[in-house]
């Protein structure tokens, strides 16, 4: 696994950054992080689980990112990082 990052710093968006690690590390920035930084990293971890992903370090600056694209950039930023296309059968 190599460092990739997907995403970006707009409003709406989050910018992940995903590189080797040992086990699932989850570091996140968010002005909502009191209210909505549980759901966030659990989107995260689940989105990585589900690609066959457990050893991995993260960095996540949301800036009010739904759901739908957090597991998006999560996903592109991971296909990147293993080189592994989850779109092909």
């Amino acid at each position: 696994m190599k460092e990739a990052v997907a995403g970006t710093l707009e409003s709406g968006d989050i910018m992940v950054t995903i590189g080797p690690g040992d086990g699932l590390q989850v570091n996140l920035q968010s002005s909502v992080a009191a209210q909505f930084g549980r759901q966030i990293k659990a989107v995260i971890t689940e989105t990585l689980e589900g690609l066959g992903i457990h050893d991995a370090h993260v960095e996540a600056v949301d800036k009010g990112a739904l759901d739908c694209t957090i597991r998006a950039r999560v996903t592109a930023a991971a296909v990147r990082a293993t080189g592994k296309d989850v779109w092909k059968d």
